[in-house]
């Protein structure tokens, strides 16, 4: 796609035009739930709760979800250190997820991994990670082993524009090309790679163009239109799916917060954006009111419906709080329980 046709993918025949008005709502509904789980994570970083840092998700919420709802459980991901967003598309269990952050025996990692390191493989979340870029090796075998065992299971790598610029990006993309991997890579290029921005730290002006010297499909797509993205990712899938290869996805987002806060870090009474302007700009296009506006206009919710939602996320949310708390924390002696198996 040329840069024109950042857009582009909505133009013409849509998969997301498909979707029956319940998937739509619980698109709705999953993106709210990431943001408001991560509002209360950051509540609970301020309460001394939460013991780790946390990385929210706020403003990225579209990717996540539309990526994820042209999966299959049985098709894998790899994800960032800001996470959350992708763990909850593919179907994680929010009590778990609390439980980990809190450092309790009943997280999906017994309380040992934190916030950057939930992985289920029952859903097919290979794990979120700490080291920037590590998902793109971990995703690249997992897509081998596909092909390795005639299956047609498609592995999705999430990663930053700060990713980029180093050195596992370009292997593993030579790698998918010339091992026709059924791989989809998705970068999320929010503007900041911590406190740096793209134009500060890549030559290139557009990152879908790094797949070109490998002859990879590419896409350009707005990150904040839910459907979009769902329409983008399906047409990759598929193409994994099928046996043609990888695709590059950019989708261009904006984080609408801190990079990360924690006991340490400490948590700012307001967030302060480097560029007003920009920030405004993309406060009018939050993802979730975006899909709000086009549910409403599609006469698919009212406003009471979207309100429901709301109160029910809440409360799943509050239940999870709950759990998280009544679970009791690991004994120092399980610290190396589960580094190790007795299956090999």
């Amino acid at each position: 796609m040329t840069e024109s046709d950042i857009f582009g993918i909505r133009a013409g025949s849509r998969a997301s035009d498909m979707l029956p008005p319940e998937r739509l709502i619980e698109l709705y509904r999953q993106m709210l739930m990431m943001r408001r789980f991560d509002e209360r994570c950051l509540e609970l970083v301020a309460d001394k709760v939460i013991h780790g840092g946390v990385h929210p998700y706020f403003g990225q919420e579209a990717i996540a979800a539309g990526v994820c709802a042209a999966l299959t459980k049985r098709d894998r991901i790899a994800s960032t250190h800001r996470g959350h967003g992708h763990t909850i598309a593919k179907g994680a269990r929010i009590d778990r997820m609390m439980a980990e952050l809190c450092g309790r025996i009943d997280g999906y990692c017994r309380g040992i991994g934190g916030s950057m390191h939930i992985a289920d493989f029952e859903i097919g979340m290979l794990g979120a990670n700490g080291i920037v870029g590590a998902g793109l090796p971990i995703t690249a075998g997992s897509a081998l082993a596909s092909v390795l065992r005639d299956s047609d299971e498609v592995s999705v790598c999430f990663f930053s524009d700060g990713a980029v610029g180093g050195g596992p990006f370009h292997e593993v993309l030579n790698l998918a090309a010339l091992w026709t991997l059924p791989m989809v890579f998705v970068c999320e290029n929010n503007g900041w790679a911590s406190g740096s921005t793209p134009e500060e730290t890549l030559a290139a002006s557009s990152i879908a163009s790094f797949a070109t010297p490998y002859d990879m499909a590419q896409l350009t797509l707005d990150g904040n239109d839910v459907l979009a993205m769902y329409d983008g990712a399906t047409c990759a899938v598929d193409a994994a799916r099928a046996g043609r290869g990888p695709t590059l996805i950019e989708a261009r987002t904006y984080r609408m917060g801190v990079h990360v806060v924690s006991p340490r870090v400490g948590l700012p009474a307001a967030f302060a954006p480097d560029d007003p302007a920009t920030y405004d700009h993309w406060a009018a296009r939050d993802p979730i009111n975006l899909l709000s506006v086009e549910l409403r206009g599609r006469g698919i919710t009212t406003e009471q419906d979207l309100v429901r939602v709301e109160n029910s996320v809440r409360t799943e949310i509050d239940a999870a709080v709950r759990f998280a708390q009544a679970s009791a924390y690991p004994e120092p002696e399980s610290a190396l329980s589960i580094l190790f198996t007795e299956d090999l």
